[in-house]
């Protein structure tokens, strides 16, 4: 009897540590099960978190580029309408003074001719110097002539203001970039490089070397001024207009410099 006794009460010891067992392995699947669930929730949580934080920043992205992008454009309309008021009042004014005083040299007395042609050579200088500025200036002539052309037209016009020597240099072979308006706008950072050397740079010599590369297009602008400390430079507003001009077309832009070292800008330009 007794043994029987000892038989059942160790069948329910057993049964009760069965279920013992049974409940802690429910109660560790549960916090198992949670604990997967929290880390999905977390992981899920920071990936959309992530996600809406990339859509903002490429949201401001997109936001600034078209800033950027609606500055240029009000620029080149504005310097396109001043280009052509040159060309189409102030150089034909010139083009008419200039024929009333070849007109008046053989008129007037000998004592005084010289002076009359030398007025003359003047006005005949300015009228090559403004259709030369209205060319620079006017994004459809610039469009027409093509980069190239557009530069060298350019430093011919900086050498009869400024500059004893300027150079353009080519190498490779020439490609027709990915948009004619990306012509435009790497002329206008040169243009602004051209700017700052004539004020600021006291150089004499100027030279820009357009290398043609299989995938890219590497632009180089140099003078030989008195430099200045990069630091000192990077809050002006003329490097800001020249790095957000190269954002626009994807153009990796460095700017070079110290005392006494000259100014290197160089632009890579990659290709389609």
């Amino acid at each position: 009897m007794y043994c029987i006794r000892f038989l059942v009460f160790a069948q329910e010891e057993q049964t009760i540590n069965e279920e013992q067992i049974a409940l802690i392995a429910y109660v560790i699947f549960a916090v198992f099960l949670l604990s997967i669930m929290a880390i999905l929730f977390f992981v899920t949580f920071q990936k959309r978190k992530s996600k809406l934080l990339l859509d903002q920043i490429k949201q401001q992205k997109v936001f600034d580029e078209e800033i950027s992008r609606s500055q240029t454009e009000i620029q080149e309309q504005t310097l396109k309408h001043v280009g052509r008021e040159l060309h189409d009042n102030v150089g034909q004014l010139l083009a008419f003074a200039n024929m009333q005083l070849n007109a008046l040299g053989a008129k007037v007395p000998e004592d005084i001719k010289g002076k009359v042609v030398e007025t003359t050579q003047i006005v005949k200088d300015s009228l090559t110097e403004v259709r030369a500025l209205s060319k620079s200036l006017n994004s459809d002539v610039l469009s027409n002539l093509g980069l190239e052309a557009s530069i060298e037209n350019e430093l011919q016009r900086l050498k009869r203001m400024d500059f004893s020597a300027t150079e353009l240099e080519l190498l490779g072979n020439k490609r027709e970039l990915n948009d004619k308006k990306h012509e435009i706008i790497i002329f206008r950072i040169l243009q602004e490089f051209f700017s700052n050397s004539v004020k600021y740079s006291e150089a004499n010599e100027i030279k820009v070397i357009l290398d043609y590369q299989e995938n890219q297009l590497i632009i180089k602008a140099s003078d030989d001024g008195i430099g200045f400390e990069i630091p000192s430079a990077e809050k002006g507003s003329g490097l800001i207009n020249m790095q957000a001009r190269a954002e626009l077309i994807e153009t990796q832009f460095n700017l070079e410099s110290a005392i006494d070292k000259g100014v290197t800008l160089t632009l890579v330009y990659p290709f389609a």
